[in-house]
């Protein structure tokens, strides 16, 4: 009997690591922390700002692996959806502010095989498509929070009502932090779940 879990493991600031019951391991916004050993089979890159896009310090990776930023996310003008044996990869609109333009920013939606999904907001203001986003049912989304290149908390706890998760993460929450315990506290959002760096949790 396989017993294995998809885990999740927040690296700090942006940076997250899935790895699933199948063994496979998927990056997403590499950049702090630590935990970037195991073999990567996807990277994923929200925008280029460089607190979010370092893949180079990934340095094992399967003979497939695959780096998709928000060039192949946005390939077109329409947001794209990649499907893999390991995971389904959807797209979603990020930016709205003066610092991130949508044209250049994506948010991600991530399919795991026993049917956990994973919201990661990237740099945003509240978008459009975020009610829509309640249709997806989505288990944990992750939402930024720093009120200085991005929405504050008062926002991004806006943005949790519409998203409608079974878990909302505050995460990227002050320049050059990997965290910050007090910010994340002051996060008001339904079904708030805090996690430090370093931690890592069952999906």
């Amino acid at each position: 009997m396989n017993d294995k879990k998809d885990l999740l493991l927040y690296m700090g600031h942006a940076s997250v690591r899935i790895t699933t019951a199948q063994g496979k391991v998927i990056y997403i916004d590499p950049y702090a922390g630590e935990g970037y050993e195991p073999v990567a089979d996807l990277i994923l890159i929200t925008h280029a700002h460089g607190d979010h896009d370092n893949p180079g310090m990934i340095i094992n990776r399967s003979q497939g692996c695959r780096v998709i930023t928000w060039r192949e996310a946005l390939e077109g003008g329409e947001h794209r959806t990649f499907d893999f044996d390991f995971v389904n990869v959807r797209a979603v609109e990020a930016g709205y502010n003066r610092n991130h333009n949508v044209k250049e920013c994506v948010g991600y939606i991530l399919t795991l095989p026993g049917g956990a999904k994973v919201y990661i907001s990237g740099d945003t203001s509240k978008t459009p498509q975020m009610p829509a986003l309640a249709e997806e049912r989505i288990d944990y989304a992750f939402f930024c929070c720093d009120g200085v290149y991005n929405m504050d908390l008062d926002e991004a706890a806006q943005c949790a009502e519409l998203v409608g998760a079974k878990h909302n993460i505050p995460y990227h929450m002050a320049p050059g932090k990997l965290f910050d315990k007090k910010r994340a506290e002051r996060f008001n959002a339904p079904d708030r779940l805090i996690i430090a760096p370093g931690e890592e949790i069952e999906l």
